[in-house]
């Protein structure tokens, strides 16, 4: 990713839109065909003397095409022949966010093939479920997995849009009105380069475009943030379901020898806010002066190549944490039991409501015996379920028991195991 967003990649690209114009203008007449030839042969650059030029002229177009012409002599003449920098900048920074997105697309295929062997793997190892980080139901450690891939493929929908959406180039001239270019030169070049041409553009490719690029790669790394902070929460001592791999002689403290720290999880957490934050800058270069000003110019040299390689830094450290990932399920077990099952609360007042108690009378009951177990060293709600009067006079041993079986929650996962393709 990093070799995408060089100066020597952005200098080529912007040749590479330069050439595709001089052979669109060729086709259609404009400028003799033996000329592009031998721009085609001769056309190079040098980034040391672009930026030698540069800091005379103050002017990056002008600096790159000074130097190209000095390699080409006096075919250069027919190179930007009616065209504004920006037909050149824009159009080139349309060929680095395709180009960077394909390869984000490639690391989302990798993230969701660890995420759906992990599922796969885990696909009946029985947890518990939480809500407001408070034990819930159960589930299982693969269903919380399928729910991570699910959101992965939603994200690779979103890249494949968006992609679609900022393949778009325009050589339109000063102001986009085509005054000094054929609309058809567009066209041609466009096609030739694997793009569309902007359906009106100002100067410069309306910067809502670039706003929903940093804005999807934000929700991404909202998604890998999602999956870094529960993995950050199942690795805490008193829960310890789950743990980032820890290499031999790794340490994780200076201090403290015993400390095994989820820090490549911590890392991604870090690294979301950078790309938020500039999802935030993204949108404020929506709003240019009149047909364009500069002003967005300085933010993207930063926000663009920096939420790309940041955003596939992310994903290639979560494919990695998701691959080599610890998992416990005799510490889920241990979890999912603990204070004698409360997690089955429901299922013990349901099969009540079921026999014939009404339900707030069920409901105050079961909830009395959870709470009494709660946070108790000795508490034991299935033993106070299964001794409490009110409940035996309704349900016998074997029908108490099958309430704290998990695999009745775990009846319909095939199904959305299904839906996943799993």
């Amino acid at each position: 990713m990093g070799n995408l967003w060089t100066e020597a990649y952005k200098l080529q690209t912007w040749l590479q839109v330069e050439i595709a114009v001089c052979e669109a203008q060729a086709e259609l007449g404009y400028i003799p065909a033996e000329a592009v030839e031998e721009i085609k042969a001769k056309a190079q650059f040098d980034p040391d003397r672009v930026l030698e030029i540069e800091a005379e002229v103050r002017h990056d177009v002008i600096a790159f095409l000074t130097n190209v012409n000095e390699y080409v002599g006096d075919a250069g003449r027919y190179i930007h022949l009616g065209l504004t920098s920006s037909d050149v900048l824009d159009t080139a920074l349309a060929l680095q966010l395709v180009a960077s997105l394909d390869i984000l697309l490639g690391q989302v295929e990798s993230l969701s093939q660890a995420i759906r062997y992990q599922a796969q793997q885990h696909r009946y190892t029985v947890m518990a479920g939480r809500s407001h980080g408070v034990h819930a139901e159960p589930i299982t450690f693969g269903f919380k997995l399928a729910g991570w891939l699910a959101e992965v493929c939603r994200q690779r929908t979103r890249l494949v849009r968006l992609r679609g959406e900022i393949a778009t180039g325009k050589i339109s001239g000063a102001v986009g009105t085509y005054a000094n270019i054929d609309p058809r030169v567009e066209a041609l070049a466009c096609q030739k380069l694997g793009l569309e041409p902007d359906t009106a553009s100002t100067q410069v490719i309306s910067r809502d475009r670039h706003a929903d690029f940093v804005q999807t790669l934000a929700l991404v790394a909202a998604s890998i943030e999602r999956f870094a902070v529960e993995i950050r929460n199942l690795q805490r001592t008193d829960i310890l379901e789950v743990e980032e791999f820890f290499a031999k002689g790794q340490k994780g403290s200076s201090a403290m020898p015993h400390k095994r720290n989820p820090i490549r999880a911590e890392r991604l957490t870090g690294m979301a806010r950078v790309v938020r934050g500039y999802a935030v800058a993204a949108v404020e270069n929506v709003a240019l002066w009149h047909e364009r000003d500069i002003s967005h110019s300085s933010v993207e040299r930063m926000i663009l190549p920096d939420s790309c390689t940041v955003t596939h830094f992310m994903l290639v450290e979560m494919t990695d944490l998701v691959k080599n990932l610890l998992v416990y399920p005799q510490n889920m077990e241990r979890n999912l039991n603990c204070y004698g099952g409360v997690v089955f609360s429901q299922r013990v007042m349901l099969t009540l409501v079921e026999k014939g108690m009404g339900r707030e009378t069920a409901y105050a009951i079961v909830q009395s015996l959870a709470h009494a177990a709660w946070n108790q060293p000795d508490g034991d709600f299935r033993s106070a379920v299964a001794h409490d009067p009110r409940v035996i006079e309704k349900l016998s041993p074997g029908e108490i028991a099958d309430c704290f079986d998990p695999q009745h929650h775990l009846k319909h996962l095939d199904e959305i195991y299904q839906r996943l393709g799993i």
